[in-house]
């Protein structure tokens, strides 16, 4: 008897992720960790998360921010509304077969809603290494859909945006160290 509870409760474990259509290595960043790369699903799904936190985390810090947050808040909306049309785009025009999240997913809300309650003087102390941590999890997923992804289109869009992460990742370290 133990063993069936024992069973039934991994295995819906294990689906209850495809179940909201991500696998279980990207929701915890066990695929990220060891390299693997993500299914397109997987990476439609990371990557419409990552480019709507960005929107709204930048009207945040327009709000809050200093100087220097401001001025990257205003790249990271010109940069991530721009990633947000082509993905778009491309599952419109049915080149890319996947859904595209309409809301953050948990995980993506409590990091805004954190934002959202800090005080503007304590405000960089959240937003600069959120944004750091985002970038670095942004670059290893496209680098990694780039190398190998299954969908050629979007593996080349990957490709072609990665340069952009790495520059914003290098613009929130900075960010950071002038904390």
């Amino acid at each position: 008897m133990n063993r069936l509870i024992v069973s039934s409760t991994c295995a819906v474990l294990l689906l209850s992720p495809v179940a909201h259509g991500q696998s279980l290595g990207e929701k915890t960043g066990v695929n990220s960790t060891l390299g693997i790369t993500p299914t397109t699903q997987d990476f439609v799904t990371e990557a419409a998360n990552s480019d709507m936190l960005e929107l709204a985390a930048a009207k945040i810090a327009h709000d809050k921010g200093n100087a220097d947050e401001k001025k990257f808040a205003e790249q990271m909306t010109t940069d991530h509304t721009k990633t947000s049309k082509d993905l778009k785009a491309m599952v419109d025009r049915g080149e890319v077969k996947a859904t595209i999240p309409v809301k953050l997913d948990s995980s993506s809300q409590k990091k805004l809603d954190e934002l959202h309650d800090a005080k503007p003087e304590s405000f960089a102390g959240y937003y600069d290494p959120m944004q750091v941590n985002a970038h670095k999890d942004a670059v290893s997923l496209f680098e990694r859909y780039s190398k190998s992804g299954d969908n050629s289109k979007l593996k080349d869009w990957a490709g072609r945006t990665l340069p952009t992460l790495q520059h914003h990742l290098e613009m929130a370290e900075n960010l950071k160290k002038r904390d």
